[in-house]
């Protein structure tokens, strides 16, 4: 069985955009806009963060989920690419992490 990953998702993501609105998730989301995409982004950035609070790891695990998919959602509604946001990871990576946050601060 191969292991699904988040390249595998941003192609879903891709794929269901291009598909029409009544037959896709996506699709309505994009429809409705990036602000409203990044409005359900926020709502499962916090149902993830109070699954973390109340250490219910079943319930993370979903709001993981949720939270990469609507990421990825809002990054295609923004035309931003996985491959976009990796390079910037590598950037940052370069570097140790404080090193990066004190340069991102003089910037």
């Amino acid at each position: 069985m191969s292991r699904f990953t988040i390249h595998d998702l941003a192609a879903t993501v891709d794929a269901r955009a291009a598909s029409g609105g009544e037959a896709s998730y996506t699709r309505k989301l994009l429809d409705k806009g990036a602000e409203y995409c990044a409005k359900k982004l926020g709502e499962e950035a916090v149902e993830t963060v109070i699954a973390a609070v109340e250490n219910n790891r079943e319930h993370l695990i979903a709001e993981s989920a949720d939270l990469l998919f609507h990421l990825l959602v809002l990054l295609k509604a923004r035309g931003v690419t996985l491959a976009d946001v990796e390079a910037k990871l590598a950037e940052r990576t370069q570097m140790s992490g404080l090193e990066e946050k004190a340069a991102r601060k003089r910037d």
